[in-house]
């Protein structure tokens, strides 16, 4: 570890992670989060927001944070630290400045979007100084650990991407309805998109090869896995024809 770097807030903020990831899942065993589809059935605050508005606002903390992190530190020492910095800041640059501006959600509660802004802003300061100050990566991009997990990442990224692609596709401009994911991964399972972004997570966690990173990948899989079971009961409920075979975020298991 550098001096700056400050190993029990690291320790402290990746266990608080994984303590609101189980949090997260046992609140949803009983409500769904209020967001989308769910806002306007448990809205309590009454506060609406359109959904690209929210998700800009409350997305941003994971690109800025560590990007004003880097630019206070100065250049970073090692090409590894570079180059999984640039794999989070490069995934909440597109969910921030790309899928933020195409998305066609429903609104959403202002007190749910300040709650993830919150997150994100802690998240990204733990991610950013954790790979600034914290590691060491002398020839880390020839490690088994850093190719394979990059390559998850890659394709958890991929994923992700074309499922949102898919999912955009079944409306049309001012259409909020609900229609039924086809194609791709949405073939095996409906929660394609959430997916993505665990094996997304996951790769970078085993490419970092850091508990601040595993933190995350866990947090990550609890609150989007509980989100995915609501989401699979939803296309169950509202489609007769919904395909029996489709699991619920893990194709073919789960």
């Amino acid at each position: 570890m550098g001096p700056h770097c400050n190993g029990t807030v690291m320790v402290f903020l990746s266990s608080t992670l994984i303590f609101l990831g189980i949090l997260i899942w046992k609140q949803h065993q009983k409500r769904a989060a209020s967001y989308g589809r769910y806002s306007l059935k448990s809205s309590t605050t009454k506060i609406l927001i359109p959904a690209n508005v929210g998700w800009f606002v409350q997305e941003l903390p994971s690109f800025a944070v560590p990007v004003l992190l880097i630019y206070q530190s100065g250049e970073l020492d090692h090409l590894g630290s570079k180059l999984l910095l640039c794999l989070f800041c490069g995934h909440y640059f597109h969910r921030v400045f790309i899928y933020g501006c195409f998305t066609r959600g429903q609104v959403v509660e202002i007190f749910f979007v300040l709650k993830c802004f919150v997150f994100c802003a802690l998240n990204g300061y733990l991610q950013g100084h954790n790979l600034i100050y914290c590691t060491k990566y002398n020839g880390w991009t020839t490690d088994f650990r850093f190719l394979f997990g990059l390559m998850l990442f890659l394709l958890g990224m991929a994923f992700n991407i074309h499922s949102d692609h898919l999912l955009r596709k079944l409306r049309k401009p001012g259409d909020t309805s609900y229609k039924i994911p086809k194609g791709g991964l949405f073939e095996y399972v409906s929660a394609a998109n959430y997916f993505g972004e665990i094996v997304e997570w996951f790769g970078y966690s085993i490419a970092t090869w850091t508990f601040p990173a595993f933190a995350f990948a866990i947090f990550t899989s609890l609150s989007l896995g509980s989100r995915a079971i609501y989401h699979h009961r939803f296309y169950v409920e509202k489609f007769q024809d919904y395909p029996k075979s489709r699991k619920i975020l893990i194709p073919f298991l789960f």
